[in-house]
């Protein structure tokens, strides 16, 4: 058993006799620190704004806070647990103090990796880290090989999605402590489960942020976002500040041991300073943790950057190992639920086709104009990039959450169709990804909930409602009124996966068919992933789509798939030995293709088989 910890300049660290304490304020030139045994004393302040103070009798599980010059009480930024919520006083965690058994582990390689997003709260009904730690063996047996784990910062009040919150290497109290959460890690480990995390590093949260009051210096009013003056990552004192980000992505993932991380909305970061910041993150881990194991970053990026995905002549990735692709989601929705507002206007014109140029080339907008977005152009070109490069998936957090009842996606669209993109996407060389639930086509919603003070919850209940008013299912403030409210505890509640559907009939056959194809993709294609470094090839006509992709020396991947209102006849047979055949039909030579068929085939290279 070994024990880990991340050394770092920020907040509080324990040593062999006391706690060091390091508070960065530039714009104050005094700072007491409150602590129970200790009182209040005035910290040090050197010439770049950073307060110290050593207390001898500190140590593990002692509270504290820093007390402004007039007199706000504030917890430490970089606080390890705040069990009293984002106002109350930090307490001190000693990282030493975890035995951790996965001293073998050496994480997988990505292309290996099958993605499962859930949110700590609504995935048990206890809502926290043990019982989350107690479903990962379902998770392993299902086919399963990456968690991936809604933010976990410190957020007000009792549940979140985690995108709000303020104290980033503090895990939400409400889930549990640290060494739950590293519980949790250890056990996955030991299931050959890799583990990432979701960071925000874009804003803080609305409420419990007090970085404004004592250290200004953390934000550029250059730069202005939808939640005010952005993250400063490129002005004056900006160094210091990347610091802090890049010392909490290295925290996440060496004295948590998480596998990767998955950052929230990178085009929503401004930084014009080389390296940009994600790449300055991807450094610092290729050089600490990143030397011993696989360790990945996964982005969400709007702009659809492929250069931010490159890989160098090694194949290793310059920044980003993999993004999110919504694009592949957007022409699944249209096709699958016949819905085209708002940014689904952008892949109404012919869904299959725009599915199959996701499936073969990653981004469908590769530089095209958007006319959602008024014919500005968005994207890169994506075809130099391995399908690995792309976390694929039906549904999301977002996709469901952002809709006012948090519908599903199975929910909403044609069941033969969602079936069949679910296969294509398994089937396929892209890294896919389930949102919790959609293993077993599970019928709770997810919906937006949060716990906010009165004032800003009630903002953001009618906030919440207004935002909606465009669209003409809820024209009126009636039907704007059934939305439920964010703030509301049984809006959070309605919210919970629950796991007793698993075992009845409906649910039970969807999870079987994950299954089966889940072991169909580990045992016959995972095997001949690694050598891919660029796109696929596809055509798509009448509602039938073919794509296939080099596997370099491990031959060709070859996919057919129909989605049409009336069957399709008169196919060629992809060449290969057949992987899935759902819906089709050999007959004289030629393929028949029921609506919904999905065909794959494995073609061994040229003087193999």
């Amino acid at each position: 058993m070994t024990t880990h910890a991340h050394r770092m300049p920020f907040g509080a660290t324990v040593q062999a006799q006391g706690v060091d304490f390091a508070l960065w304020a530039p714009s104050v030139e005094t700072v007491l620190l409150e602590h129970g045994a200790a009182g209040s004393q005035p910290m040090e302040r050197d010439a770049h704004g950073w307060h110290r103070l050593t207390v001898s009798q500190a140590g593990q599980g002692d509270s504290y806070a820093f007390r402004l010059p007039d007199g706000t009480r504030v917890p430490d930024p970089a606080s390890r647990y705040n069990p009293e919520d984002v106002h109350g006083p930090s307490r001190v965690v000693d990282p030493q103090s975890f035995a951790w058994t996965d001293d073998a582990w050496r994480g997988r390689p990505w292309e290996e990796a099958v993605v499962y997003e859930l949110h700590l709260g609504t995935f048990t009904d206890e809502g926290t880290f043990e019982a989350a730690r107690q479903r990962l063996e379902e998770l392993a047996e299902l086919g399963i090989t990456a968690v991936e784990l809604m933010p976990l910062a410190d957020f007000p009040g009792r549940r979140n999605w985690g995108y709000d919150g303020v104290l980033p290497f503090a895990p939400d109290a409400s889930y549990g402590t640290p060494d739950e959460l590293k519980a949790l890690v250890d056990t996955a480990h030991s299931l050959g489960l890799m583990v990432l995390v979701d960071v925000v590093y874009n804003h803080f949260g609305p409420e419990g942020n007090y970085l404004h009051a004592y250290c200004p210096e953390f934000f550029n009013g250059e730069h202005q976002t939808p939640w005010g003056p952005a993250i400063n990552f490129d002005g004056p004192g900006s160094r210091t500040v990347r610091d802090f980000f890049i010392h909490n992505a290295c925290y996440w993932i060496e004295e948590f041991r998480f596998d990767g991380l998955r950052m929230d909305a990178i085009h929503a970061i401004h930084d014009e300073t080389r390296p940009h910041i994600v790449q300055e993150i991807r450094q610092a881990l290729d050089e600490g943790p990143a030397r011993e194991r696989h360790v990945h970053l996964v982005l969400e990026n709007d702009a659809n950057q492929a250069s931010m995905l490159m890989r160098d002549g090694r194949g290793i990735p310059v920044a980003g190992t993999a993004q999110w692709n919504d694009d592949l989601h957007h022409a699944v929705h249209v096709f699958a639920t016949g819905e085209r507002d708002g940014y689904y206007t952008d892949y109404a014109a012919d869904p299959v086709a725009s599915f199959a140029c996701a499936l073969a080339e990653g981004f469908i907008y590769q530089g095209q104009p958007s006319a959602f977005r008024h014919g500005e152009r968005r994207g890169e070109p994506s075809t130099r990039l391995p399908p690995q490069a792309f976390v694929s998936f039906l549904q999301t957090h977002d996709q469901v959450g952002n809709r006012a009842f948090g519908e599903r996606i199975h929910a909403l669209g044609d069941p033969v169709l969602v079936r069949a993109a679910m296969a294509c996407l398994l089937l396929s060389p892209h890294v896919p990804m389930f949102f919790m639930g959609d293993e077993f086509a599970a019928s709770t919603p997810f919906l937006y909930f949060c716990d906010f003070g009165p004032e800003l919850a009630t903002a953001v209940s009618e906030g919440r409602r207004s935002e909606f008013g465009g669209f003409a299912a809820f024209a009126d403030e009636a039907a704007r009124a059934r939305i439920p409210d964010p703030n509301a505890e049984s809006t959070f509640l309605a919210s919970k996966l629950r796991w007793r559907e698993r075992g009845t009939r409906a649910h039970f056959e969807r999870l079987c068919e994950v299954r089966q194809l889940l072991e169909v993709r580990h045992r016959l294609i995972v095997p001949r992933l690694a050598g891919m470094t660029a796109a696929g090839v596809y055509r798509s006509d009448n509602g039938t789509l073919q794509v296939s992709w080099d596997l370099g020396t491990s031959g060709r991947l070859h996919m057919l798939a129909h989605f049409g209102e009336q069957p399709a006849a008169s196919r060629a047979v992809p060449p290969g030995a057949l992987v899935h055949g759902e819906g089709a039909a050999i007959q004289e030579g030629a393929l028949q293709l029921e609506r919904g068929a999905v065909y794959v085939t494995l073609e061994d290279p040229p003087g193999v088989g």
